[in-house]
Parts: C-alpha cells; structure tokens; sequence
C-alpha cells in the first residue's frame, strides 16, 4: 500500500512552496527511484528510510526501492469553496480516496503576501477550512437516496447512519469527532467523507519564528486547546527553509537544521507523522535483486502483509523468516543469522510489529 496524502490550505498560506519543496525532493532523488508527476496537482516521493543503503551493502545489491508517499494538492479553498466559490471545488473529489489530510495553516507574518481576509489568524483559517469539509461532506449525504420499501437490513441501517451524520455535521460537528460504532463507520465508508479523515495541522512559519521554536509551539497549543483539539497531531515547518534545503548536500543540510535545533526536514517530519496518525510500519525485503521496504498497518498478519507484495503471495503463503534489524546488520545478513538461529520462522497467525527483515516461503 501507499501512503497518500491530501493537502488543503487557504490561499497564499505556503501551500504551494511547500507543494514545490516537495517535487524538487522528488527530483533529487530520481536516481534511487523512477518518480514522476502523475499530474500537475500530484506528486509522489520516497519515504526517508536510512535502513535501506546499509541493508543494502550487506546483500550486495545495489537496486533501492522505498516505500512511497503521495501528495495530492489542491488550489487554495476559500468561503464558499464547497458551493463552486473559487477553485477548490473542482479538486476536493481528488483528495477523497486519501488516507489523511493535512491542513497547512498561516503563522508567518510578511505584509507583502496578502492574505485571503486581509489579517493573519489562524484559529479562523482553520475554521473555515473545517467549514467547507463539512459542507462538502453534507452535499455527499444529502445525494444519498431514501432506502425502497424491500431495503434489506444493511441499507435502512445505512442511511439511519447517514441522517445521524448530517445531523451532526449541520451542527458543526466533523465525522471523525463522533463516538461512532465500528458497524455504523464501516456503513458509510464506500462515501468517502472528507471529515472522518485523521487531520495533520502543517503550520507554516516565518524564520524568526521557528528560530523561537518554543514560544511558536505554545501559541500553536493554545489556538488548537482553545477548538478543542489540544490533542491534534501538527508540525511545524518553515516551507521556505524546506525549499532552500534542498539545494544542499545532505551533511550541510543536518548542519543548517542544527541552527533551529532541528534533527530532520519538516517534510521528513511530515511523513513521520503521518504513519504515526495512521498506524503505518514499513517491514524489508532484502535479497541480491533488491532492497525493499513495504507499507502496512501495524499488527498485519503475515498472510497479508506478503499479499502486499503480490496477490497470490497471500493465497500461497506458507510462512515467512523474520529478524529484527538491528540484529540482521549486526550479523551482516541472512547466513550467519540463520547459523546462529536468530532468524524466527513464523505462521499465519504472525502480526507485524516493523522493523523487520522478512522472506517470505511461497507454496506455488
């Protein structure tokens, strides 16, 4: 699986630096992976992954395949978005089949980029933003039909699920915020509703401000506390400093980072919190074709996670051998590992927990 991300944001707010941040990336690394713009608005790019180049040497392989990320960005919404007002209407329905959205949020002051209001707040830039997610949602449920007379007893209980939502969303409320029952979520997932998606606040800052990173961090809080949302995951970027990044070698980069008291990009910290929201894990595959590594969710059962690789691998699946990183690069591969019986042959019934190096035994 890839990970696919939905970008959102009002106009003028770094979205599309950030967007850019994100293509150069995908260009600087074209020689470890063939990637492309698929279209103008989406852009796909590796996951930072440093387990793989050392895995790597050891197998003797010089071909790297990294999990992937897919970020889809939309034009700047405004008020009214939802009902055709600006450009954000016409590419919502791209970000429905995304895993999570990330609503990148105006901090920077600079009195020559104008913002969409004329004053920089950012409790209400997340408002409305939150507003034109619901309305969307609303005109989804509202094209739902009335189930007929012989409905069976999955679709009466759907559209009770679907009248209880837009009950709620007429309330304010978002999907993802209602104590809703694993059936009643499960009912209404063919929708695709924006506002079930888990939500990452990328708050874009100025230079000064990330320079004082924990006052920013506080103001950040409270403006999220005061919504309700204190529990809300964010990162803190500066998409101008992420652009400029990327012109340097990765050691002047750690260095240039270390001036903000940073040990990575916002974009890498981006991704990372992205398969925390998600529960994502990456397990590797390491033979002399190539290194690998694979998205799953957390606690994927064996079976599955191999059908990740190939459909038939999780028909055909017999068992796999594992092994802990750490442990397959202090004993520099699979031979010695197995000499010194540190590789756990495991069945069906195995849930992946990541971090591990797997090879998989495939019944033909």
């Amino acid at each position: 699986m890839n990970l696919s991300v939905g970008i959102v944001g009002l106009p003028n707010v770094g979205k599309s630096t950030l967007f850019n941040a994100l293509l150069k990336k995908e260009v600087a690394d074209i020689a470890n992976y063939p990637f492309c713009t698929i279209e103008p608005n989406v852009g796909i790019i590796e996951v930072p992954d440093d387990r793989l180049p050392i895995i790597a040497k050891i197998v003797n392989t010089k071909k790297i395949v990294p999990a992937v990320i897919q970020f889809y960005d939309i034009a700047g919404l405004v008020r009214g978005a939802s009902k055709g007002e600006g450009l954000g209407n016409q590419f919502l329905s791209h970000i429905r089949e995304t895993a999570i959205i990330v609503n990148v949020v105006r901090f920077f002051e600079n009195a020559d980029i104008i913002h969409v209001a004329n004053k920089i707040n950012p409790a209400d830039d997340i408002e409305i933003i939150e507003e034109e997610l619901i309305l969307a949602d609303l005109a989804t449920l509202a094209k739902q039909k009335k189930p007929r007379i012989n409905a069976t007893k999955e679709e009466l209980f759907t559209y009770e699920v679907i009248n209880l939502l837009m009950a709620e969303l007429n309330k304010g409320q978002t999907a993802r915020k209602l104590n809703l029952s694993t059936e009643q979520i499960q009912a209404v997932k063919h929708l695709n509703l924006l506002t079930f998606k888990p939500v990452i606040y990328v708050v874009n800052v100025s230079e000064r401000q990330l320079e004082n990173y924990e006052e920013t961090e506080k103001k950040i809080l409270e403006i999220l506390k005061s919504r309700g949302e204190e529990n809300s995951p964010f990162v803190i970027i500066d998409a101008k400093l992420e652009n400029e990044l990327l012109a340097l070698s990765e050691n002047e980069q750690r260095e240039y980072l270390k001036q903000y008291n940073l040990s990575s990009s916002g974009l890498n910290r981006l991704i990372k919190k992205s398969y925390e929201c998600l529960g994502l894990i990456s397990f590797l595959t390491a033979g002399e074709k190539e290194v690998r590594a694979w998205t799953i969710k957390k606690g994927t059962l064996a079976p599955q996670a191999a059908g990740i690789i190939h459909t038939d691998f999780e028909k055909h699946f017999i068992k796999a051998d594992v092994i802990p990183y750490e442990t397959f690069v202090a004993l520099n591969g699979w031979t010695k590992a197995r000499e010194q019986g540190k590789v756990e042959t495991v069945g069906r019934d195995y849930e992946f927990q990541g971090n591990e190096v797997v090879e998989f035994k495939i019944g033909i």
